[in-house]
C-alpha cells in the first residue's frame, strides 16, 4: 500500500512515434505530470504538452550509445514518487510488449508505490498497417506471431521456439531483428517456412522517413544488407505482405 504523501507513477505507452497516435489518456497524463522519464522511441514532440516547470529526463537506451540501466530507471521512478511527485514513464509502443513495463510496474509495487498503466499502440501492428499490410486478413491469415529478434535463434538466452513459429501458419512480425535477420531467416526457412513467402521490412514507421522494402523471405535478409537498413525496423513475414493496401499519407 502507498502512503498518503507519496506521488504516483503512470506508465504511458507512446505509440509507434507519431504524436497523433498517442492515446487521449496518454496525452492527459503528460499534461498533468510533474516528472517525465522518456526514451528516444517515444513521440518526444508530445513533451511540448507537459506543464511548465515539469522535469523532463531522457533515460533512453540507444544501441551502442548512451544507456540508462533498467535498474536505475526503476530507482528513479520510485524515488520521485516517494518525494510526492506525479511521475510519468513515457516510452514508445506499448509498455508491456518488449517495453519492460512489467519490470517497472513490479518494482513500483514492491516499493509500495502506486502505479497505473496507460497502454500504447504497438508498432508490431501499427507499422504494418501504415505500410498497407494487415497482419490478419479473412481467408488468408488467422493469427499473428510477434517475436523479438534482439538475440540470434541459437543464442543460449533465446527462449523463442523459432521452429514452431516457422510452421505456425501465422503472420510473423519480428521486432528488433535487423542485426540477426540473416540467422532468423535461415532458421525459419530451415524449419519449413517456404522461402518464397512474401516479406517486408518497414523502417522508421509513423514518421516522414518511413520506407518499405518487399521481397520473398528467402531474399529479405540479403536485401536488408544491400540497402544498409538500420533500426528502428520491423520485419513482417506472411502472405498478407503481398496485399499492398492503402498506406499512410
Amino acid at each position: 500500500m502507498s502512503t498518503t504523501n507519496q506521488g504516483h507513477v503512470t506508465l504511458v505507452g507512446g505509440g509507434p512515434g507519431d504524436p497523433d497516435l498517442l492515446t487521449v489518456a496518454g496525452l492527459r497524463a503528460i499534461r498533468t505530470a510533474e516528472v517525465i522519464l522518456y526514451d528516444h522511441l517515444a513521440p518526444v514532440a508530445a513533451l511540448e504538452e507537459a506543464p511548465e516547470g515539469a522535469e523532463l529526463i531522457d533515460v533512453g537506451k540507444i544501441p551502442r550509445g548512451e544507456q540508462t540501466s533498467q535498474e536505475k530507471i526503476n530507482e528513479m521512478l520510485i524515488a520521485y514518487a516517494r518525494a510526492g511527485r506525479n511521475v510519468v514513464r513515457f516510452k514508445g509502443g506499448d509498455n508491456y510488449l518488449f517495453g519492460r513495463g512489467g519490470e517497472e510496474a513490479l518494482a513500483c509495487m514492491a516499493a509500495g508505490v502506486e502505479v497505473t498503466v496507460i497502454p500504447g499502440v504497438t508498432s508490431a501492428f501499427a507499422a504494418p498497417s501504415l505500410a498497407g499490410i494487415p497482419v490478419t486478413h479473412r481467408g488468408v491469415i488467422q493469427g499473428v506471431s510477434v517475436v523479438s529478434g534482439h538475440l540470434p535463434p541459437d543464442h543460449p538466452k533465446s527462449r523463442t521456439n523459432w521452429e514452431a513459429v516457422a510452421v505456425s501458419n501465422t503472420t510473423i512480425v519480428v521486432l528488433m531483428g535487423v542485426e540477426y535477420l540473416t540467422e532468423i531467416v535461415a532458421t525459419l526457412t530451415g524449419a519449413g517456412l517456404d522461402p518464397a513467402t512474401p516479406a517486408a521490412i518497414i523502417v522508421d514507421a509513423a514518421s516522414p522517413r518511413m520506407k518499405v522494402w518487399r521481397a520473398p523471405v528467402g531474399q529479405i535478409a540479403e536485401l536488408a544488407v544491400s540497402e544498409g537498413i538500420q533500426p528502428p525496423a520491423i520485419t513482417v513475414i506472411g502472405a498478407v505482405t503481398a496485399l499492398e493496401l492503402p498506406t499512410s499519407p
